[in-house]
């Protein structure tokens, strides 16, 4: 059935019932010879479905298979999952990054524990209602799970698909999405839903890749509009780049007698739930950094030495002493290149008082706490590290 707007103008110009049947053959035969062998298919699990998407979502397929591994040998069951601390659900999380879908998964393990006994339900209305549970991967869930009629667009089908329409606009704003939608609705066969969606994934992996498509490999070449216009290589068009901020940020671990400060992100914050050293933007940073930057061997400005000791105890009220530079290290978040420098610091009191969200904890025992990636940087930097002076 042809899509539509409500100016009765067509989405896509869908293809008839005689090239469907040849596209989905076509792909079925391709599908048999070069399925990728994952550990979350063809398993009919709903939950382990599921913790493969999320963990999927903006990650490579190579990063997520041990991590998923991990995962469900520690947490077999949806049940095993909603009964877990979420200290331990973040630890097991602990690299993947995008830490607020280890925090929704939690909430939706418990919600789907306390309301149905750990059954998934069947419709996306129902799927998208639960935290953390978009429209792709509520149609990944009733697809590959139930094999229920469930579209899919991730990052790999958004370029097949707009190979495929030769779709000559973004991809990704709000009009492009809905094109996409339709078509992927367009496609779906009755049935063997689940090896049809996989296998789009698949072809879009390894065939339609970003850059140098392999076409002449393709199955789908015969239907795919860019192929024909020459236009392969400049379809999907490119989402614009954000302008990128840097900035210079500064963790310090401060150490008293043999153990160090931790503290756990409060709700509302980019890595709440887990836990780091104290860190916090440098003020003035122009003017307190030299501009060849820091070596562990390099004189520190007393000016930044005083500058961050001054910052510790406006954040945390422990008077520190700076003991040495550790390491700077560099890394990205959404539009901001952060230079993160690294120190170790003493204080000759354990103040303030450890609670729920601060703790002071041996240098063996830092591998228990949920870290964000450049903590955990930091905390094997402090278990090999000792102090010496400026």
């Amino acid at each position: 059935m042809m899509s539509r707007q409500k100016n009765d103008e067509p989405l896509f110009e869908p293809y008839d019932s005689a090239a469907l049947t040849r596209l989905r053959r076509s792909l079925k035969a391709w599908y048999a010879k070069r399925a990728r062998d994952l550990p979350w298919r063809n398993i009919g699990d709903a939950y382990r479905v599921w913790i493969s998407e999320i963990m999927l979502q903006q990650t490579t397929v190579a990063t997520v298979v041990p991590y998923f591994e991990r995962f469900i040998n520690r947490f077999p069951t949806i049940h095993d999952l909603a009964n877990a601390e979420q200290n331990e659900v973040l630890r097991h999380w602990e690299g993947l990054g995008y830490y607020s879908r280890a925090r929704n998964i939690h909430k939706t393990a418990k919600l789907l524990v306390e309301q149905s006994n750990g059954v998934f339900p069947q419709t996306t209305d129902e799927l998208t209602a639960l935290p953390g549970i978009g429209r792709y991967t509520a149609g990944a869930i009733m697809s590959f799970a139930f094999d229920l009629p469930g579209a899919i667009v991730e990052a790999n089908t958004l370029r097949l698909y707009s190979r495929l329409l030769c779709l000559d606009e973004n991809p990704r704003a709000t009009h492009g999405q809905k094109v996409l939608w339709a078509f992927a609705e367009h496609l779906l066969p009755r049935k063997n839903i689940g090896p049809f969606n996989q296998s789009l994934m698949d072809l879009g992996a390894t065939v339609c890749t970003p850059t140098d498509p392999k076409c002449r490999e393709c199955p789908l070449l015969p239907h795919c509009g860019a192929a024909t216009a020459d236009r392969q290589n400049e379809i999907p068009m490119a989402a614009p780049k954000p302008e990128i901020t840097p900035v210079i940020e500064v963790s310090v671990a401060i150490q008293h007698e043999d153990r160090f400060l931790l503290r756990r992100y409060p709700e509302g914050q980019r890595w709440a739930g887990l836990w780091d050293f104290v860190r916090f933007p440098l003020g003035d940073a122009e003017s307190l950094v030299p501009t060849s930057g820091l070596t562990a061997a390099a004189k520190i400005p007393q000016k930044l030495i005083a500058n961050i000791e001054l910052s510790v105890h406006e954040a945390t009220g422990t008077v520190v002493e700076l003991d040495r530079f550790l390491k700077e290290i560099r890394h990205s978040v959404t539009r901001y290149r952060i230079s993160l420098l690294c120190f170790l610091a003493s204080t000759e009191h354990a103040t303030p008082e450890p609670n729920e969200n601060l703790a002071w904890v041996p240098a063996e025992q830092l591998d228990d706490y949920p870290l964000s990636t450049t903590g955990r940087k930091l905390a094997v930097l402090v278990q090999r590290s000792q102090p010496t002076l400026f």
